[in-house]
């Protein structure tokens, strides 16, 4: 129904904004990872979905639709609701999420609060196809270079480094070398700490 919002940015959050469109305030809930992406600029842009209710219209911005199309798909698996795929997408980047989907990592999903196993294997169930197909990923690379990651997060937690810190410089490494192995991800990691 409202497909974005472009307008002066009045507040700003981790959580929701409000953004001045001709005078109208509207009320966008929001993922960390949009929040990380904000622009310091007082005009922004934010793609959006509209939820409606018997008792509410509740408004989710995003500032890529990549990002947003995500949350979409989050919200027709059975027993995902807004208030948890905007979970979903504050606790990973919408790409870790893609990821996990389309290599069947069921513990990535599972880690996020509120997502037990059965979902988490739902999740995984209802997607893969989709992410699959949408984003044209490789299912055997996105699985090994998932593993080498996780391994190399793992390993850097028992050393005493904060999980998320890791997991940017991490998936930096990955980008650059995807095929980078567990040894060598540790290395370049603990160079950039």
């Amino acid at each position: 129904m409202i497909a974005h919002l472009q307008g002066k940015l009045v507040e700003k959050t981790p959580t929701h904004v409000i953004i001045d469109c001709a005078g109208i305030g509207y009320h966008v809930n929001i993922s960390l990872h949009t929040y990380s992406l904000l622009p310091d600029a007082d005009f922004i842009k934010l793609f959006t979905h509209l939820q409606i209710k018997e008792d509410a219209h509740t408004l989710f911005g995003f500032i890529e639709k990549s990002e947003r199309e995500i949350f979409k798909m989050l919200l027709s698996v059975s027993g995902i609701g807004a208030s948890i795929a905007r979970t979903m997408l504050s606790s990973l980047d919408p790409k870790q999420i893609t990821n996990a989907i389309a290599s069947g990592d069921v513990v990535t999903i599972q880690s996020i609060k509120g997502i037990g196993s059965k979902t988490a294997q739902r999740v995984i169930l209802d997607l893969k196809d989709k992410v699959l197909k949408l984003y044209d990923l490789d299912e055997v690379s996105m699985s090994q270079s998932n593993t080498n990651r996780d391994e190399a997060l793992s390993a850097l937690e028992v050393l005493g480094f904060v999980r998320k810190t890791s997991e940017k410089i991490i998936e930096k490494i990955v980008k650059e070398d995807p095929d980078a192995s567990v040894e060598s991800i540790i290395k370049k990691a603990l160079k950039n700490l």
